[in-house]
């Protein structure tokens, strides 16, 4: 080969400011020429060479985002927040098909036996689940890097929660469509979902993310119990009374969540204690 890259032409690309059509000439040539690679390789300032390095390795390394995470950044999310709501554990589909199926069954069993009962018993709890699912140490495979992200505690619960709420919401309501025959009855556990799921929180910082929930939905559980056991028409949580009062407890409970809403960066090793003020 009786023709190299200039010593300034090299210099240039090594810089990268060599512009084409020598940067392809110099490209093609240095393919075949191991004189000219060795020449490159002396003219590469060390520590942009480092650098580079770096620069590929942190985005060979980086993850890439997957379709929910994409599509929620085009809407205009931004991008870390795109991020946590995609890790929440509960939008993953083994969840949201368990709980479809879920309210499938429900919704049969409902034609079955020709009572909403069941329906509005558990429509309420699949959100207070979904929620305290989402957040916390023991329940939350992302729950370190949250602990360590630059974000307030309590503003990252909201953006599980309203993820969380979106998601369980629209399944409950498109098996209420299912039950037209029973009219706004159907819609009753709208109130009492909104009421569980804010109580829970509102006890999170108090009782941690898994008793808190647990408390709350026994609760809902031994009500419908003592309501059916007391009433032969409609349990009460479910007729007007019931939803005034399931209203003014969704109301009372998120005052307490807000006013209690910086107890949520209280993190202490093993996550919110599951007894006792923090």
């Amino acid at each position: 080969m009786t023709w190299h890259v200039a010593e300034e032409d090299l210099r240039a690309y090594a810089r990268g400011e060599l512009a084409p059509p020598l940067l392809w000439s110099a490209d093609t040539h240095l393919t075949g020429c191991a004189r000219c690679r060795a020449r490159l390789a002396d003219a590469v300032d060390p520590v942009a060479l480092d650098a580079g390095w770096e620069r590929l390795d942190a985005e060979l390394d980086a993850p890439r985002p997957g379709l929910s995470e994409r599509l929620l950044v085009r809407f205009g999310v931004a991008d870390h927040t795109a991020r946590l709501l995609t890790a929440t554990p509960v939008l993953r589909r083994s969840w949201l098909l368990a709980v479809l199926s879920l309210l499938v069954m429900t919704v049969l069993a409902v034609h079955l036996a020709d009572r909403p009962t069941l329906f509005l018993a558990l429509a309420p709890l699949l959100p207070l689940a979904g929620v305290a699912l989402s957040y916390g140490p023991s329940l939350d495979p992302s729950y370190e890097m949250a602990v360590v992200a630059p974000m307030h505690g309590f503003r990252l619960l909201m953006i599980r929660t309203v993820a969380v709420l979106t998601a369980g919401l629209a399944f409950n309501g498109l098996a209420t469509l299912a039950l037209p025959e029973y009219g706004l009855l159907a819609l009753a556990w709208l109130l009492p979902s909104l009421a569980l799921t804010a109580t829970g929180l509102a006890l999170t910082p108090r009782l941690g993310p898994v008793l808190a929930p647990a408390l709350v939905g026994g609760a809902w559980l031994t009500l419908l119990v003592v309501a059916h056991l007391h009433t032969q028409g409609t349990p009460a949580p479910f007729t007007a009374a019931g939803q005034s009062a399931a209203a003014a407890v969704a109301a009372l409970a998120t005052v307490l969540l807000h006013r209690t809403r910086d107890r949520f960066d209280v993190r202490p090793v093993g996550g919110f204690p599951e007894g006792g003020a923090l």
